[in-house]
């Protein structure tokens, strides 16, 4: 662990999180501007939340496969709406050759005479592609549903940039789905979107709220945006997952018709849905502190740490057969564990580190402890910590592992819920996004008031609440008539 100059969470927000990211050895930037390196801890913890999400969307049936990165630009721009919404973003491929430069030994340039006969988008998202490949596989209603999802690599070239919430090149899944019914595609999106609100809740402990964009900020292409919302410790919104209704538009751009029982065709239904990297920003600014990455055991790589506290070989090794002994037992139950016997390092400052990679339990054992049949154990979520017996300590770590990953989530509920305020006026708006937080507000339901808004307060709308109340009010920026409340908030 290098040394790194501690970084107070209240005090710069941004800072402090490009700390964690750096200190904690989950990413960092890259030769290339803009793209990141996912090191080791960080993509180990990206893998643990493939798996689980991965475990899930194989139990509702879908299956993984892969398609290219390139898509000819003539596909792209097959869906009109797509390809304008994702313009701005798009790297594109023009040559497939470098050659030697004549004027500059050991200099490469793009060789003239190997221009592509037709430009090659690199993928911001697949449906082009996908729905051109779908057109071949489809003829029959006995061909769908079509259930597909692929783990990936997407390019958007963002100018502003930050590890993990907005990068040139992220990971990410994207599931595409073929349906012979309208109603079988909408029930797919809103099941896709309670997937990721459980994965969130369930094993992230980031209470989220369900719901549904607005037309201006759906995802091009799509009829309808579902989108689970999360609220960051400084009081922003994050947009950690969205599940698309996509109509028969990509069906009808790519001419994918099914013949149906009555032996009439139409053109497929279809939905999209995802989720990134910037769920690792999401899990860190969560639930983290001053102190470094705090991480629910379900998503942590190490779940418990057990650091000996010695001062002879022969204490060591005495240590040493104790600690493997619950170490073996704890993994016999599924928890991940490692042994810190480095013995060039002191306690404290094994304390610190893996306080600051966010470890959720850490076990000291000395020699006293062994005469004593007792061993300390440290939570780091509320960094308690208490003393055990030595015959009971593996129990006691299965309940305090369930109980962080409760306490973590119920304390980010309480967290979201005293940053939630009901407001009727614009004063009382300004107040809620200067001090962060999401705004329950009435919204006349124009486009136009929509885009002031955000000019305004550089805030948006986050969502509509799925099974949202209806209550007649007046719009706190127009003052026309509303029928309900929207959650707004200024958001990463």
């Amino acid at each position: 662990m290098s040394e790194f100059k501690k970084v107070n969470r209240s005090e710069n927000y941004s800072e402090w999180y490009n700390y964690i990211v750096d200190a904690a050895e989950l990413a960092q930037h890259s030769a290339v501007k803009g793209c990141m390196v996912i090191k080791p801890y960080g993509y180990a913890i990206w893998e643990k939340m493939q798996a689980d999400l991965d475990k899930r969307f194989k139990a509702t049936g879908h299956s993984n496969a892969y398609f290219p990165l390139f898509i000819p630009k003539s596909l792209f721009e097959a869906e009109e709406k797509n390809a304008e919404g994702f313009a701005k973003e798009c790297a594109v491929v023009t040559h497939y050759r470098l050659k030697a430069d004549p004027d500059n030994k050991g200099k490469l340039i793009v060789d003239p005479e190997a221009k592509l006969t037709e430009e090659l988008v690199v993928r911001p998202t697949s449906e082009a592609i996908i729905w051109n490949t779908y057109r071949g596989w489809i003829q029959s209603y006995r061909d769908l549903p079509i259930l597909i999802n692929q783990w990936a690599n997407v390019v958007r070239w963002e100018m502003r940039t930050r590890l993990f919430l907005r990068t040139a090149e992220f990971l990410w899944q994207e599931g595409h789905t073929a349906h012979a019914t309208k109603d079988e595609a909408i029930a797919e999106t809103t099941q896709m979107l309670k997937v990721y609100a459980s994965f969130a809740e369930d094993i992230m402990a980031m209470p989220v709220i369900q719901g549904i964009k607005t037309a201006n900020e759906r995802f091009a292409g799509a009829d309808e945006t579902f989108c689970i919302e999360a609220m960051m410790q400084d009081g922003k919104a994050l947009q950690a997952g969205t599940s698309h209704f996509l109509g028969q538009n990509f069906a009808k751009a790519f001419d994918v018709k099914f013949t149906g029982k009555d032996g009439k065709q139409d053109y497929v239904w279809a939905t999209s849905w995802g989720v990134s990297t910037r769920l690792m920003g999401a899990l860190i600014m969560t639930h983290s502190d001053d102190e470094g990455l705090v991480l629910p055991p379900k998503l942590a790589p190490i779940q418990v740490v057990i650091v000996p506290i010695f001062r002879s070989e022969e204490d060591f090794l005495a240590i040493q057969e104790k600690a493997n002994n619950i170490k073996s037992e704890l993994e016999a139950k599924g928890v991940s564990v490692k042994f810190d016997g480095r013995d060039t390092l002191k306690p404290g400052f094994k304390f610190a580190e893996w306080e600051l990679k966010g470890v959720p339990v850490r076990l000291a054992l000395g020699m006293r402890d062994i005469q004593n049949n007792t061993i300390e154990i440290a939570r780091r979520d509320t960094k308690e910590k208490t003393s055990t017996s030595m015959d009971t300590v593996v129990d006691d770590v299965m309940t305090l592992l369930t109980d962080i990953q409760n306490n973590l989530y119920q304390r980010a509920l309480d967290f979201r819920t005293a940053k939630t305020k009901v407001v009727n006026s614009k004063e009382e708006f300004l107040k809620v996004m200067d001090e962060g937080g999401f705004a329950m507000a009435h919204w006349d339901g124009s486009s136009e008031s929509e885009e002031k808004i955000k000019e305004e307060y550089k805030a948006t709308i986050r969502c509509i609440p799925l099974n949202n109340p209806q209550e007649s009010g007046t719009c706190f920026f127009t003052g026309n008539t509303s029928k309900e409340r929207v959650v707004f908030a200024r958001a990463y």
